[in-house]
């Protein structure tokens, strides 16, 4: 096996096991936050189990967008990766594993429990962005590359849900504690890869000024917005749809979730592949069109079955959406400003998931579920298709300094 093929392996099992751990809290998320201590009586951010859960989820975000661009600029500008990341994964490890400690000690207000929170998302974001970015840093194709990442991302997801409410049926605590193991491996796992960093260093000033004068960068960065709002949708608002319109619990919630991330995460490599032979603009334009189009019927299934097909179809959509989307950040991006600009991409993400988790919780609190999926899937029809004159002047006017010529 070729170096860059078996250090791509070893980096999309780094990136699995981040967002496999991340997932585990998901199905779960009400129960863990009343063990963790959410008290209405005691807390304005738990004022109802809608509203502790969706503060918990937020926290870890709002942490996402305050540091990693720290993460991805400290790379740059030192021209390493692997200390990075091994410091992020185990400092991130010291985070879950904390909170796994609250109800022992018993004292710690809900306030407490979410700056805890904040801490971890710090620290894990910066494992995840930059492991994202030494995939890169590879050679074998853009696309093959984020395809590697997207399959890592959706395998996580999808199995992270599952195994989550399992988990949780079991001991509302075992997340913490698996996630708090796997972040550990991670920071050994890491250190098994070349660090290909580009050798070219520049100021901070350089690098943030290069990734600012190109801002076609806003359109992946728009699209990976939109998309991960979506998932922090589904994450919050979803699970706790499924659970209380059909009865269900964390464990079945689980599996519906690995409805849409099964076939997301199976399919991400070789719909990257294809975005590298066909170009973005189908897979990003047509795909999210379609995609917003499967959000709304989720949000309109009957009944359990019809919301596992639809979710099923819906995870083969994104499928073809994202290894493309962040292929796109790839071909834009200048090789010495990547760490910055998959910062850019993941800043972005994660305000998507803020959005997911703070519009879809305000508005299905306020108004219904029913119009909150009418709400998230619309905005991913919007921005499709508001993008479609730019996709069409890129592929009218072929820009050659785009790294594959093509959109």
């Amino acid at each position: 096996m070729h170096s860059s093929d078996r250090d791509r392996v070893v980096l999309a099992t780094v990136v699995f096991a981040v967002l496999f751990s991340q997932l585990l809290l998901y199905p779960g998320v009400g129960t863990l936050v009343e063990v963790l201590g959410a008290d209405e009586t005691t807390s304005a951010f738990a004022a109802t189990e809608l509203d502790a859960s969706m503060w918990f989820l937020v926290a870890e975000f709002a942490a996402y967008v305050a540091f990693v661009g720290v993460w991805g600029l400290a790379s740059d500008v030192t021209g390493r990766r692997t200390p990075f990341i091994v410091a992020g994964a185990l400092a991130g490890a010291v985070g879950y594993a904390a909170l796994a400690a609250v109800p022992a000690i018993g004292s710690i207000p809900f306030e407490g429990v979410l700056a805890l929170r904040v801490f971890q998302g710090a620290m894990t974001i910066g494992a995840f962005s930059l492991t994202m970015t030494m995939l890169m840093d590879l050679e074998g194709g853009h696309g093959r590359n984020m395809g590697a990442a997207g399959i890592a991302i959706g395998l996580g997801a999808a199995l992270g849900a599952p195994i989550g409410g399992q988990l949780t049926e079991l001991d509302p605590l075992a997340p913490l504690l698996g996630a708090a193991v796997l972040l550990v491996c991670v920071g050994a796992l890491v250190t098994r890869v070349d660090d290909r960093t580009p050798d070219s260093r520049r100021t901070a000033r350089a690098l943030l000024e290069g990734v600012r004068t190109r801002p076609t960068l806003s359109i992946p960065y728009a699209f990976g917005f939109v998309d991960r709002l979506t998932a922090g949708f589904f994450a919050l608002v979803g699970t706790l749809y499924f659970q209380e319109a059909f009865g269900i619990g964390p464990a079945v919630t689980g599996l519906l979730l690995a409805c849409f991330f099964a076939p997301f995460a199976l399919l991400q490599y070789p719909m990257g592949a294809l975005s590298d032979r066909i170009g973005r603009t189908v897979p990003i334009v047509v795909g999210s069109l379609c995609y917003g189009l499967g959000i709304l019927a989720v949000g309109a299934a009957p009944s359990v079955a019809t919301v596992a097909v639809a979710m099923v179809a819906v995870g083969v959509l994104g499928a073809l959406v994202s290894p493309a989307t962040m292929a796109l950040v790839t071909d834009i991006a200048a090789e010495s400003e990547r760490g910055v600009a998959m910062a850019g991409f993941n800043i972005a993400g994660s305000l998507g998931f803020l959005g997911g988790f703070l519009i879809g919780g305000t508005v299905a609190s306020t108004y219904g579920y029913d119009l909150a999926f009418l709400v998230v899937g619309s905005l991913e029809i919007v921005i499709a298709l508001i993008a479609v004159p730019v996709f069409l002047r890129w592929s009218l006017g072929r820009n050659d300094h785009l790294d594959h010529g093509r959109i």
